[in-house]
């Protein structure tokens, strides 16, 4: 028969377990916490640099259904500026950007020409809202423009005119371009031309015209477009009569 040494008895703290059950459980414990605050912080990493590198455009084509004053237009999402106006409602006004001469919204394929200042030439900005003045830009030519115009007409772009301003005008360094569409109205457009090429903006040149019900849409864009304002102008009304076909008002 076995005895036990002397000093010695059985089932003493020697005979314990190195690491116990207790401390084995929260050990898997805290690593379950900290991998899943790794896949946490990952994803969240992941959110935010998409946020970031998309600088507050959508790439969403998602249609939005907008109301402002008679008129309902149907949007894509990706044409919308502004994240607080991409929301299906009524609004005072609606800030759109597109891509020229393709008349398209912010993609990842085509984002340097929404973040690239150099090319101002590669976008059109437009603001729409309810009209608030019986006349667009053309109609306000014969009565309100040709009494502020200076001296005798200049040759412009593609056939323009180009009329310079009497100094009591108000209305600065600007400078007035007028044209004949191909329906036999009037086409006017007022510039602020930069003395360097190389300073032109996307807001050079800027004309307001009356659309659907009662929409007045302000487009603007760079003086480098002038030579293409009859395209442009057949392209900001037929882009967005579909947008006022498809959202039920005309």
């Amino acid at each position: 028969m076995t005895t036990a040494s002397p000093g010695t008895s059985i089932g003493s703290k020697d005979d314990a377990p190195l690491l116990s059950t207790r401390f084995l459980t929260r050990l898997t414990l805290g690593i379950a916490i900290l991998a899943g605050l790794s896949v946490a912080v990952s994803l969240a990493g992941r959110t935010l640099g998409q946020r970031i590198a998309l600088a507050g455009h959508s790439e969403s084509t998602r249609p939005v259904d907008l109301h402002v004053g008679q008129d309902h237009l149907r949007l894509p999402e990706n044409v919308i500026r502004f994240a607080e106006q991409r929301q299906d409602g009524r609004a005072e006004r609606i800030d759109l950007y597109l891509a020229w001469p393709e008349m398209q919204g912010y993609s990842h394929a085509g984002r340097d020409r929404f973040n690239n200042g150099s090319r101002p030439e590669g976008l059109i900005f437009l603001n729409i809202s309810q009209s608030t003045m019986s006349k667009d830009m053309s109609g306000r030519l014969a009565p309100i423009y040709r009494h502020i115009f200076a001296g005798t007409a200049e040759s412009g772009p593609a056939g323009l005119s180009l009329h310079r301003l009497k100094p009591q005008s108000g209305y600065g360094d600007e400078i007035f371009f007028t044209g004949r569409l191909t329906d036999g109205s009037d086409y006017v457009v007022r510039c602020m031309i930069p003395a360097e090429e190389s300073r032109t903006t996307s807001a050079d040149c800027q004309r307001d015209i009356h659309l659907g019900r009662d929409l007045s849409v302000l487009y603007r864009f760079s003086s480098r477009l002038l030579p293409q304002w009859r395209s442009m102008e057949k392209g900001v009304r037929a882009y967005l009569a579909d947008a006022l076909t498809v959202g039920g008002s005309r």
